[in-house]
């Protein structure tokens, strides 16, 4: 098969270094993919925005399924545009992006379908958004509806963060994105990413993970789109993995498809495992970043067949392998990010950290100059895998592979995996 991937992240680097080992994988493409995707199969230079060159290129490749990695493309609607055109496409409709591309449309179906969640309102104006915040009062949580690359969210502990966050994004902060605001009770619990593989009636549980979103330890500053995470996480039992898809991930499929959206691609769930049970944060339509980074490292199964299985809607009729062994990566991000990331800065010792036993190296925000030196090109640019048996392992492996990238420009966080670390250490 020719398969070509969306996307340029490390996502799409994971993505591309699992779907590359398939031997029903003859040829791989990567658009536009990054110095690290180009050592698993080859990169296209299509301006993925443009829906007729995406198309032109699949007919002229004979490409026979198109991964589309990131949200953007799908919000968009590029599946929508490839499947009318004859070619198959793993990802959801536009309309069924919606779970991703609007908050407010995500909240609405919880309260249709009874799908466990944050109480919310949902606002277009300022004056009404702070009448809303003073009734309910702080901690609160201030979300812009649309896309925000992970940085429209707000965790206001006070009356006065609240009314600033609506006050930037009501005033053009995010731009389109805010436009609306989506207004949610503070959740108290332990947060953790679900991901479900779905084909509009069937839904397949992934393996568990758990990201960590604060830019510095402790899990303190602003929200990112992702410093480092672990698989599996401890707090994801059997018992309340079987909850979450009886709960949460089955009437979800069930609402869409009565709202004729049948969703098909990947279902990502953010949860909040409070006292009450699991509830659902909010829904992303893709693989997360960097969830991927430590799903494929752990996924046994052929990935190729599986996708296969969700666009032709038969995922009953397959299952997946997962290893026992733990996976945690930690995001090597420009200095200044996620505010205004530094970038052009030369990155060394990628392949001295690559050469460690039990490390992967998967490339996000990366560019090659034309004398062959990595560059930053983006906000988080690196994610160093480590695997071991325990998380603990696996965490101390992949600070092993952080400190051999020689890169003063560049900084991560040092506790990722912590929780996990700690119930490890608790027995």
């Amino acid at each position: 098969m020719k398969i070509l991937l969306i996307g340029s992240g490390g996502r799409e680097h994971a993505l591309a270094w699992a779907i590359s080992a398939s031997p029903l994988c003859d040829r791989l493409f990567i658009a536009p993919g990054n110095p690290g995707t180009a050592q698993c199969g080859e990169n296209a230079v299509i301006d993925i925005a443009d829906h007729r060159a995406v198309i032109a290129f699949c007919r002229l490749q004979h490409v026979d399924l198109v991964v589309v990695g990131p949200e953007g493309p799908l919000v968009e609607g590029i599946a929508d545009d490839l499947t009318a055109a004859g070619i198959k496409t793993f990802g959801p409709s536009k309309a069924a992006a919606q779970l991703e591309g609007s908050k407010a449309f995500t909240k609405e179906l919880c309260a249709e379908f009874g799908i466990p969640t944050a109480g919310f309102g949902r606002f277009t104006d300022a004056a009404a958004a702070k009448a809303y915040v003073a009734a309910q009062g702080a901690p609160i949580v201030i979300k812009a509806d649309g896309l925000a690359a992970g940085k429209g969210v707000v965790m206001a502990q006070t009356l006065a963060e609240a009314n600033d966050a609506i006050d930037m994004m009501f005033g053009g902060g995010l731009g389109a994105a805010g436009a609306e605001v989506v207004i949610e009770e503070w959740m108290i619990g332990e947060e953790a990413s679900f991901f479900a593989l779905c084909d509009g009636t069937h839904a397949l549980a992934l393996a568990s993970a758990q990201d960590h979103k604060r830019v510095g330890d402790g899990d303190t500053g602003p929200n990112t789109g992702g410093m480092g995470a672990y698989s599996p996480a401890p707090v994801m039992t059997k018992a309340l993995e079987a909850q979450v898809m009886a709960d949460i991930i089955m009437p979800t499929l069930a609402g869409m498809t009565k709202r004729g959206s049948p969703f098909q691609g990947i279902l990502y769930a953010g949860l909040m495992i409070t006292a009450q049970g699991p509830k659902l944060i909010e829904y992303n339509v893709r693989f997360g970043d960097p969830e991927c980074e430590v799903l494929m490292p752990r996924l046994k199964s052929d990935i190729v067949p599986v996708l296969l299985a969700a666009c032709d809607g038969v995922l009953d009729s397959v299952s997946l392998r997962w290893s026992d062994e733990a996976a945690l990566t930690v995001v090597l991000a420009a200095r200044g990010y996620p505010a205004k990331p530094e970038t052009g800065s030369v990155i060394h010792g990628i392949d001295k950290a690559a050469a460690l036993d039990d490390v992967l190296v998967f490339h996000a925000g990366t560019k090659q100059d034309t004398a062959g030196s990595i560059l930053a090109s983006g906000g988080r640019v690196l994610n160093i895998v480590g695997l071991g048996k325990t998380v603990a392992e696996a965490q101390t492996r992949a600070y092993r592979g952080v400190d051999a990238i020689d890169w003063p420009e560049g900084f991560c966080r040092r506790d990722i995996g912590w929780q996990a670390v700690k119930r490890e250490r608790e027995g």
